[in-house]
């Protein structure tokens, strides 16, 4: 027993060491000036002009993002699990290619399209005045909208789907009408699902660095990440700045999630009990499935095809000002991806490294973390899960914020700053909690009288460990290991903070190029790098459907 505890509070330890140290190095740097603490520089960080109007202008950006991304959900939501069309569950894979879409890349592919002597003025003349409008707030919430509103809907879905048709049914066979019953019986029971849904989407938002740092810095919109990002790397290098700015966003985020926590407890209904009941679909009218299937095309062709499109043609584009004209395509720029100056192919490998590396660390220490989570007591396990699965909670960028501050302080002690291995220890501590998440599911399908059974028939720890409940667990380590892959591989925060000088990655590759105006090269390593996630993908899925 005691070996237990000893074992515990050393993986307490070494998570504290992993996760907590960076968050508290910058709080650190933001309250304590020359050894001595003090709020003076945070406080006037905070006030100055500028970063006010930033923290507004994000807040701003995170609620009409919600709106939006609601506008889009919510029906979407209710088409596919209310009505005939629920049938059709291959849209449930579609509606995630938006979501899967590194947002860098589907900005990039959106400024391409809608610039000026861009795609739509080439494909659409008529429609050239709509370049002013996209390139304002407007567009950039539209660009936010489109990447994050998959993740409400999936929510929103799930939980209409829980909702017993025998309710709607009652206040059917008492007369009340479809819109009254939508309004006062069918919407109020999925009140907490959708408040906990838009506090997610406003996190996304603000925590987001991707689009802001692509499509926002043109139109001269800073928001948290671009400007915690810009004091931390821009001369004159100002880390007090950038830390305060990030214990604000952690503020936030924590406020955000206690809120969260607090509508959960509040708003939840038990609507699935003991008594089955029979989910039926609305039937519609032809008019209204007309108005729908456009509904779902334009919602198609703004989030997927649009972005997708000017991706792929514009790394097919021989000269740009020729535009889409024939005899002006090429695969050249594929070719000069790996031939030129071996940059492209040299970030190609670095990225293939540290996402193979990372996630296999990740999964190692993943699966012993649920294992201790699973045998320790409630107390115990629930602070190792607490501080495991708090990265999850925090924006990346806050993190590997945190991660350069304390690491950089440290460096005579454990010199891995300025190495390609502070990227790797920054890639397992962001994807840590998508391991321990598949792996705990994978734990909670096997009941404990099989362990029982092993120690009956004389099997020690270790051995009904590796021979009774790994082969159980293994789909949900190959599951956590191909999400912190496929993450992994085009991770662009990371990079863009604490890559070694002359270091580049699939994204940091993809961004220079196209700020440098390389935008052919650019984006062909923008669509490699599309192509080979969809293929891990498949092969991954393949590899653990044959392990059930």
């Amino acid at each position: 027993m005691n070996g237990k505890k000893i074992a515990f509070a050393a993986l307490i330890i070494f998570l504290s060491l992993l996760i907590l140290c960076p968050l508290f190095s910058i709080f650190a740097e933001a309250l304590f000036q020359d050894g001595h603490f003090s709020l003076s520089n945070a406080v006037s960080t905070i006030q100055e002009s500028e970063n006010a109007a930033m923290i507004g202008s994000s807040i701003l950006l995170g609620i009409l993002v919600v709106i939006i991304s609601s506008a889009i959900a919510l029906p979407l939501a209710y088409i596919f699990s209310r009505t005939q069309f629920a049938r059709y569950r291959f849209f449930d894979v579609i509606f995630m290619i938006p979501f899967m879409t590194p947002p860098y890349i589907a900005s990039m592919g959106w400024i391409l399209f809608m610039q000026k002597r861009g795609l739509m003025q080439q494909l659409f003349p008529s429609l050239s005045f709509l370049t002013d409008w996209f390139f304002s707030l407007g567009g950039l919430v539209m660009v936010m909208s489109f990447h994050v509103f998959p993740f409400m809907m999936t929510m929103m879905k799930n939980a209409m789907l829980s909702v017993p048709s025998s309710l709607d049914e009652a206040g059917a066979v008492f007369g009340v009408s479809f819109p009254t019953r939508l309004r006062k019986l069918f919407l109020p029971l999925l009140t907490g699902n959708y408040a906990i849904g838009a506090l997610l989407v406003f996190v996304k938002t603000i925590s987001e660095y991707g689009t802001p740092s692509t499509l926002g810095r043109r139109i001269g919109f800073a928001v948290f990440t671009t400007d915690i990002h810009r004091y931390a790397t821009v001369a004159p290098i100002e880390l007090g700045k950038s830390a305060s700015l990030a214990s604000v966003l952690i503020g936030i985020c924590l406020l955000i999630w206690m809120l969260q926590n607090y509508i959960t407890a509040r708003k939840t209904y038990n609507l699935i009990s003991g008594k089955g009941s029979a989910m039926r679909t609305r039937r519609l009218s032809i008019g209204t499935r007309v108005a729908i299937i456009i509904f779902i095309a334009a919602v198609v062709f703004f989030s997927m095809v649009i972005p997708l499109f000017s991706v792929t043609a514009s790394s097919l584009i021989k000269l740009r000002g020729y535009g889409l004209r024939p005899g002006n395509f090429t695969i050249g720029n594929y070719i000069a991806v790996f031939t030129e100056d071996k940059q492209g192919i040299n970030a190609l490998l670095v990225s293939i490294f540290l996402a193979v590396s990372s996630a296999t660390i990740a999964a190692i220490l993943g699966t012993v973390i649920a294992t201790s989570i699973r045998a320790a007591g409630k107390k115990v396990g629930n602070i190792i899960e607490g501080i495991s699965l708090l990265p999850e909670m925090l924006p990346s960028i806050v993190l590997v914020l945190g991660i350069m501050l304390f690491y950089n302080g440290i460096y005579k002690i454990i010199p891995i700053y300025g190495t390609i291995w502070i990227m790797v220890l920054s890639y397992v501590i962001l994807f840590l909690p998508y391991t321990i998440q598949y792996v705990t599911s994978a734990y909670s399908q096997i009941s404990p009288s099989l362990a029982a059974a092993g120690r009956i028939c004389g099997a020690g720890p270790l051995y009904s460990f590796m021979h009774i409940t790994l082969p159980l667990i293994a789909r949900g380590i190959m599951s956590g290991w191909m999400m912190t892959f496929i993450i992994a591989f085009r991770e662009l925060v990371t990079p863009s903070l604490i890559a070694p000088t002359n270091t580049l990655t699939v994204s940091t590759y993809i961004n220079r190029q196209f700020e440098q105006g390389s935008v052919g090269k650019g984006m062909s390593m923008a669509v490699i790098c599309i192509l080979f996630s969809l293929v891990s993908l498949l092969i991954l899925n393949k590899a653990i459907n044959r392990k059930r």
